[in-house]
C-alpha cells in the first residue's frame, strides 16, 4: 500500500492481509514464548515471520511484535530491544547500525480522518530509517516518516514529520488540529 493509495476494508487485498496478520500473530506468539537461549528456534521463526533469515549481526530481544513481517527490512547491525512493535504492511526499512530502544512502535497503516470513511478504508505509507539512527524507549514513529542518518529520536517522542540527518527530536506532538 503506497502513501497515495487506499485499501478498501473487506476487499480481496484486505482479506489476504488479514490472513497474513493471523499467521504472523501465531508465529510471534510462539517466538515470544521460546527460551531466550533457543537461538535455532528463534532463527527459524524469524525466517517464517520475515520470509527470509535475519541478516548477519541483527539482534532482536523478545517480546517482538509485527503484524505482517514480509515488509520489514532489517540491515546488518540493527539492534531491537524488548517489547517493540512493527506494523509493517506499508513497509519499514531500518538501515545498518540502527538502534531501537524498548517499547518503540512503528506504524505504517492508518485510517482516513473522515468518520464516514474510517471503517471502510485503510491508508498507509512506508517508514524509512537511515544508517546509525538511535530511537529511544517508548518512541512512536508514524506512517510516511523518514529519519535521516545519525539522527536521535528521544524517549517517548511521537514522530509525525521527517527527521533531518544528525538531528535530535523530542516530545509528544498531540494537539487539536481541526474539528468536525
Amino acid at each position: 500500500m503506497s502513501s497515495d493509495r487506499f485499501m478498501r476494508i473487506h476487499s480481496a487485498e484486505f482479506q489476504a492481509m488479514a490472513a497474513r496478520v493471523l499467521r504472523v500473530t501465531q508465529l510471534t506468539s510462539r517466538l515470544n514464548s521460546l527460551p531466550f537461549d533457543d537461538e535455532a528456534g528463534r532463527a527459524e521463526l524469524f525466517a517464517q515471520i520475515l520470509g527470509r533469515p535475519l541478516p548477519p549481526r541483527v539482534t532482536i530481544y523478545p517480546p517482538f511484535y509485527t503484524d505482517h513481517g514480509l515488509r520489514l527490512e532489517l540491515a546488518e547491525r540493527v539492534f531491537v530491544n524488548q517489547n517493540c512493535t512493527f506494523l509493517d504492511y506499508a513497509g519499514i526499512r531500518l538501515a545498518e547500525g540502527v538502534l531501537v530502544g524498548p517499547r518503540v512502535t512503528f506504524i505504517t497503516g492508518g485510517h482516513p480522518v473522515d468518520p464516514q470513511e474510517r471503517r471502510e478504508w485503510l491508508t498507509g505509507a512506508p517508514i524509512d530509517v537511515a544508517e546509525n539512527v538511535w530511537i529511544g524507549a517508548g518512541a512512536t514513529i508514524l506512517p510516511g516518516v523518514s529519519i535521516g542518518r545519525d539522527a536521535v529520536v528521544a524517549a517517548g517522542a511521537v514522530v509525525v514529520d521527517d527527521v533531518p540527518p544528525a538531528t535530535l527530536v523530542t516530545g509528544p506532538k498531540a494537539g487539536v488540529r481541526r474539528q468536525w
